[in-house]
This record gives structure tokens, sequence and C-alpha cells, in this order.
């Protein structure tokens, strides 16, 4: 009976330990994420914060950090980290370090920007992530794989919510038809928190209206229907970062009368014929100095047709009169002339009494001259 009692009032003294235990425990994982996988021959444990806030163009950094049982393991490792969802979502960055080796080489790094900051050897794979956008915003896993001697691997499966915070900026701002030939605006932004958008214009007597959007993620899309005035349009974006502006100019044509669309009409003609006359003005006057420049320039000389005239202009000294062998009416070259006269005797190189022939003019002009009258003696 007494022991009995006594167990009953160490019952009563665990329970309440126990309750205390676990609900230090649930607090640790709000804030940590501690996921533990046990078995008989192994345990693994990885540790992520369940959130990290940044802002956009800022750096980020993801911690993770995991145990294994492998204690003296120093075979080859890769670490990954995936985007969206576990076991399945895209990778972003994936790096692989050799057995023995400390370094991790960088295999894959979304955009250039994800570079690990932690020692996987050490069981860190914190990430860095440089210049944020708002596409990166999102959920990120973590992931140990051990290919050595053993074959092993581990993997985040609630992961570490990364939230990106940025000022509103206006994307797309612009002046669309709409039916019955009416006009309607339509304005783009992007931010987060997603901002509120609001008209300013003409239509809305220059005051500023707000305009429920449409929300597609980061981005809010706001139209302004039936633009009745000319002028300018306004849409302003506005968070709890910051506030964007973009307008819009919006100018009807409207149509002329009957006279004035005839008047307008001869104008447009008259403009064409004046630009025709003008056109052949120009052309007359180019024509007419290229005339006068052809009778003002002198007559060119006229090329000398006799080779043995340009011989003379070559070689103006007096050369003797040498006799050759008559030819009949042709005249050989002065060159043969004295060619023979070097290598025959003169005797030999007279000709018929009636025949004489001169290598050259008292003017200079190169060719033979007959005198009937002479005779060789």
């Amino acid at each position: 009976m007494e022991r009995s009692i006594q167990l009953l009032a160490c019952m009563a003294c665990i329970v309440p330990i126990g309750s205390f235990l676990r609900t230090k425990r649930d607090t640790t994982e709000n804030l940590f994420n501690t996921e533990v996988h046990s078995a008989p021959a192994q345990r693994w444990s990885m540790q992520v914060p369940a959130e990290v806030s940044a802002a956009a163009g800022d750096a980020a950094v993801l911690p993770c950090s995991f145990t294994h049982p492998h204690r003296h393991y120093d075979g080859p490792l890769t670490a990954i980290w995936r985007a969206g969802e576990p076991f399945a979502g895209p990778q972003v960055f994936r790096c692989a370090a050799a057995r023995g080796s400390e370094l991790c080489q960088t295999a894959l790094s979304r955009h250039g920007r994800l570079r690990l900051l932690g020692n996987p050897r050490c069981g860190d794979l914190s990430l860095r992530i440089e210049r944020l956008a708002l596409a990166d915003d999102g959920r990120y896993f973590c992931r140990v794989e051990f290919a050595g001697d053993v074959h092993d691997r581990y993997e985040s499966r609630h992961g570490v919510r990364l939230r990106v915070s940025a000022a509103p900026r206006i994307v797309n701002i612009s002046v669309l038809p709409g039916p019955a030939h009416a006009f309607r605006a339509l304005c783009t932004a992007e931010g987060e928190p997603p901002p509120a958008l609001a008209w300013s214009g003409p239509s809305l007597g220059n005051g500023s209206a707000a305009v429920p959007g449409q929300s597609h993620g980061h981005q809010v899309t706001a139209e302004l229907p039936a633009l009745t005035h000319d002028g300018r349009y306004t849409c302003t974006a506005a968070n709890s970062l910051g506030r964007a502006e973009a307008s819009v100019y919006l100018f009807r044509f409207h149509g002329a009368t009957g006279a004035s669309a005839v008047a307008l009409l001869l104008g447009a003609l008259g403009l064409k014929a004046l630009l025709l006359l003008g056109v052949l003005a120009v052309h007359a006057a180019r024509r007419s100095l290229e005339h006068l420049a052809t009778q003002g320039t002198p007559p060119r000389p006229q090329a000398q047709e006799s080779s043995y005239e340009n011989l003379s202009q070559m070689n103006p000294q007096r050369q003797p009169a040498t006799a050759c062998s008559p030819l009949g009416t042709v005249r050989p070259p002065a060159s043969i002339c004295a060619l023979l006269s070097q290598v025959l005797p003169a005797s030999d190189l007279k000709g018929p009494p009636e025949l004489k022939i001169a290598q050259e003019s008292p003017r200079g002009d190169i060719g033979p001259t007959l005198s009937p009258e002479a005779a060789v003696t």
C-alpha cells in the first residue's frame, strides 16, 4: 500500500516536469526550427531560423547548422540550397568539398549572387545572398550529402522564410483605347508591402482618388477608366517604406470643319509645289555652273603621235649623221644606224648616190631626211 502511494507521488512529479520540458522545446522550435531524425544506428539534426528579413538591394544571411552521427567523416561532401519546397524545389546553390578538404568549390550560384559563408566540415551551411531583389523573397531549404565511405544525406523540411521589403516602384504606366472611342489609363507598381495606388488628373478635378488595384505577388495594377479630359494624369504608389509617382499625357485629335480641311489640303499642296520648284532651281543653277566651267577651261595639248619625236625630247643631243643601206621608203631608227656605225666601217654604210640618211635635223626632230641632189663619194 505504501509502495503504491509512493509510485503515484512520483508520477505526479514527473508529469509537470515533462510538460515544462515539452513547452520549452516547442518555443525553441518556433524560433529556430530544430529538426531531429533518429534511428537505431544514426542521428541527424538541423537548425534554421524561422524567418529572415532584409531590404531590397541589401545582403541577407540564411543560417543553417547540422549535426550527424559520423563524427570522424572526412570524405567528399556536397552542400545544397533549394528554393520553394524541400526535396523537389529548384537548386539555387551547390558546392562540393573533396576528401579531407575544408574548401567547398561552388558549382552553382543563381545569378552569381549566392555564396557559402559556413564550413560544412564544421556543420555550418550558412548562405549569403547579395543584392537582394523582390524575386528572392520566399522559403529556402539547406541540404548536405556524404558520398565517401558513408553514403548519407539530410535536408531541412521546414526551411527558412526570407522576407524582402522594398519601397514602391512604378514599373509601367500607359493610356489604352477603350470602347466607344474612349480611353483608359493603367498603372502597375511593385513593392513590399504591396503599395496602394491613387490617380490624379483632369477627369478627377485635378484631385487624387485611391483606386483599388489587382495584386499579383509584389505587383499591383490600378485602372482609371473613361478619360474624358485631355491633360496630365499622375499615378502615385505608396507603402510604409516610401512613395513613387509617374505621369502620362492624353491629347486627342479633334476633327476639323469642311472649310478648314480644304484650306489645310491646299496649304499642303502649295508647300509641296514650292519644294519642287526649289529643287528644280537648284538643279538648273548647278548645270549652268558646270557649263561655264567647261567653257573657261583651256584646250588640252595634243598627244604626240610619233615615237621618234619622243625619243628626240628624251635625248636632245645631236648625233652624227650616218648613212645606212637603202631601205626603200622606210626610214630605219637612229639607234640602229648608230649601232651599225660603230661595228661596220664607214665605207660599208654608204648607200646609193641619190639616198642620204640624216639621223637628226637641226631642229632636233628624229628621222631621215632625203637629199636627192647630194652624192656620196
